[in-house]
């Protein structure tokens, strides 16, 4: 099988399966899952693609094995995440020469979290590095901790199990094992495709914001931004 590589070679997915076998896809899945450092590694493409050797034979783990081992990874690397949040984040977001990290982006997720409740984790999942700091910023907004826990199993299930299912189900067509390399370019796209909607949505709301206050600075009504020199 030959892939398209989407990035240095050491993040293939199947040169690092080939290599570290499912102990790396382990550990892979576990740092994207929860620690800062992971947010650049291959999740998606990574499960499917162990699905996807699994059904032809060059992962010789069960599939069963293989799904189980994943799911727990996701959900461990969930939590470490959480607790690094809720111990360490607060003094980073309060640094104010931080740029990740800040208060304002705190607040900001503890009311998502209030508003969306659970299913903001199970849906960030799906979402390359949004996963990977959803955790953090749940551990650092002290959302409840059962829920988390409960919210982070079910997503930590659906995505690690459903990505290598869905890779076994379709490496038993001709034409994903042909063209493996654009069904992984597909994976990568598809997934970036949240994080596209909400920049563009973030992007008009803020225009939108600043053209008001424009409008509202000019006409000198409240909530402008022009401030008149006392006399």
């Amino acid at each position: 099988m030959t892939t398209l590589a989407l990035g240095p070679s050491w993040l293939d997915p199947d040169h690092l399966i080939s290599t570290f076998g499912v102990a790396g896809l382990l550990v892979v899945i576990f740092a994207e899952s929860g620690l800062l450092i992971g947010f650049f590694l291959p999740g998606d493409s990574l499960l499917f693609t162990a699905g996807l050797l699994v059904t032809t034979g060059k992962l010789g783990t069960p599939l069963w094995l293989v799904c189980i081992l994943v799911a727990v990874a996701a959900v461990a690397g969930d939590q470490v995440g959480y607790l690094f949040g809720r111990k360490v984040g607060p003094s980073l977001f309060k640094r104010p020469d931080s740029r990740l990290f800040k208060q304002e982006n705190v607040e900001k997720a503890h009311e998502f979290f209030e508003k969306y409740g659970g299913k903001s984790l199970v849906l960030a999942r799906f979402v390359p590095i949004v996963r990977t700091f959803t955790p953090i910023i749940a551990g650092v907004s002290r959302m409840n901790y059962r829920s988390f826990l409960v919210y982070n199993v079910i997503g930590g299930t659906l995505w690690g199990v459903g990505v290598t299912l869905l890779g076994a189900a379709l490496g038993k067509v001709a034409f994903v094992n042909a063209h493996i390399e654009l069904i992984l370019v597909a994976i990568v796209l598809v997934s970036v495709v949240p994080i596209a909607i909400e920049y563009l949505r973030a992007r008009s709301k803020n225009k939108k914001a600043g053209t008001e206050a424009a409008v509202q600075d000019a006409a000198g009504l409240p909530g402008g931004r022009r401030r008149h020199a006392k006399r």
